[in-house]
């Protein structure tokens, strides 16, 4: 089957990336992840592996979706395109910081993060079924201090409960942050630099 070198595939739910994607004049159909397809593996383990480091973590994950994402597009015979996946996730001395799984956890992360740096590493991968690629975009964020008033107030938001780090930079925690160095669009979740680079690789028209 040809590859359609003017669309691609996001293999992505996140709002945040389809956001970045238009910014950039992307034109692109979202693939959805569903469970039990034949020859398509929709649960994608996100489980670091013992002694994994952050960086390779994070680029073992986008490349795992991606793949996962083209396999479901020859099973089911779709067009042909290019499929393009994104993981982010945070490392605070050393150890990965993923989605909160309660809001006693985006607590517990959030305390962590106040008064202090963090890594935002967001891995960007693209396959077309023959090859497979990722590009990694790491970026030093420094939050306030922040007060059990301002943790509280912001989990009652609901905003951190489905990010990487139980925070949403361009949302309502954009008042926590003091300093960036890196890419903002990495720490949202799509790295559009990076992201570029992919496409002309795989030959998509910017």
């Amino acid at each position: 089957m040809q590859m359609n070198p003017s669309r691609i595939y996001l293999a992505s739910k996140s709002p945040r990336r389809r956001e970045l994607l238009r910014q950039i004049g992307v034109h692109f159909d979202v693939l959805t992840f569903r469970a039990g397809e034949r020859g398509y593996d929709a649960d994608v383990d996100e489980t670091p592996l013992p002694d994994e480091g952050v960086e390779r973590y994070v680029e073992r994950v986008a490349l795992t979706k991606a793949q996962a994402g083209m396999r479901r597009v020859l099973w089911r015979k779709l067009v042909r395109q290019p499929v393009l996946s994104a993981d982010t996730t945070l490392e605070v001395d050393g150890e990965i910081i993923g989605k909160p799984v309660d809001a006693g956890d985006a607590h517990a992360i959030l305390h962590r993060l106040s008064g202090r740096s963090h890594r935002v590493l967001t891995a960007v991968a693209m396959s077309d079924g023959e090859r497979t690629r990722s590009r990694l975009s790491v970026s030093d964020v420094r939050f306030r201090a922040l007060t059990d008033h301002d943790i509280r107030h912001y989990i009652a938001t609901g905003e951190p409960l489905d990010k990487a780090g139980a925070y949403g930079i361009q949302g309502h925690a954009a008042i926590f942050v003091e300093e960036i160095r890196g890419s903002y669009s990495g720490i949202m979740g799509l790295p559009l630099f990076e992201t570029a680079q992919l496409l002309d690789a795989f030959g998509y028209p910017l």
